[in-house]
């Protein structure tokens, strides 16, 4: 395990000097916003694998609810990705922000504006960052419980910041992708997409696995040390005169 860890690491970081290289020297320079436009290649595939961890939560999250009483080996098991999953996706919705901030101020002439797509994503931050406080400040043994609930809450704003800009009349930029008569990259600038999105799935699943193992290892201190606990408690107790 550990040296397939290390491998793909070293896959990862590969497909990110890679990605780096394609999106700053081989992909042509955009004519309208010059340079500033190859924040694109960082900040959509960002966003993507945001989404996707958003769902992979999801689907952790419903299992954690499903089997929590009649499975709970597998619930605890569906637990430990959902944290790990939750996570990674405040990472990478950070950068999203960030990086759209960071093209915001060259190109609108400000950091942040209260436009639809930009104040649903970041709800999604918000709500993500909730989930961990509960995780972390919560002594409640129903704690998977509320925060599978949480994610679920996640998921739906997701096609809500998917669609916004088919919804209103954001400030944000038309969707790339199937956004319409005029939308669309250049050809030559489709390969600094696909290295980039390739080398920050590599580094997602490389957080998320790595994150799953240490709270399978923390569920499993837990398990042991309750278990301790219980065998220590006598049984029986008696009073003798």
């Amino acid at each position: 395990m550990k040296k397939f860890a290390i491998a793909w690491l070293v896959v990862t970081l590969a497909l990110l000097v890679r990605g780096f290289y394609v999106a700053m020297y081989i992909a042509p320079t955009e004519a309208t916003m010059g340079n500033i436009q190859r924040i694109f290649y960082y900040h959509f595939p960002a966003a993507m694998v945001a989404f996707l961890l958003v769902f992979v939560n999801f689907g952790a999250s419903i299992a954690v609810l499903a089997w929590r009483r009649s499975q709970p080996a597998r619930a605890q098991s569906a637990d430990a990705l959902a944290v790990s999953t939750a996570e990674a996706a405040v990472v990478y919705c950070t950068i999203v922000l960030g990086t759209g901030m960071l093209w915001a101020r060259p190109i609108w002439g400000i950091w942040w504006t209260w436009d639809e797509r930009l104040t649903s994503f970041l709800m999604l931050w918000l709500i993500y960052v909730s989930y961990l406080l509960l995780r972390r400040f919560t002594a409640s043994g129903q704690v998977q419980t509320l925060s599978a609930v949480l994610a679920i809450f996640g998921a739906i704003d997701v096609p809500i910041v998917y669609m916004s800009t088919r919804w209103w009349r954001t400030q944000h930029p038309q969707p790339v992708i199937g956004g319409g008569p005029g939308s669309g990259l250049d050809p030559s600038m489709w390969p600094a997409v696909w290295w980039n999105l390739a080398a920050w799935f590599a580094w997602g699943a490389l957080m998320v696995g790595l994150r799953y193992a240490l709270e399978r290892r923390r569920q499993a201190n837990d398990q042991r040390e309750a278990f301790e606990a219980t065998s220590l408690t006598p049984a029986n107790t008696s009073i003798g005169a």
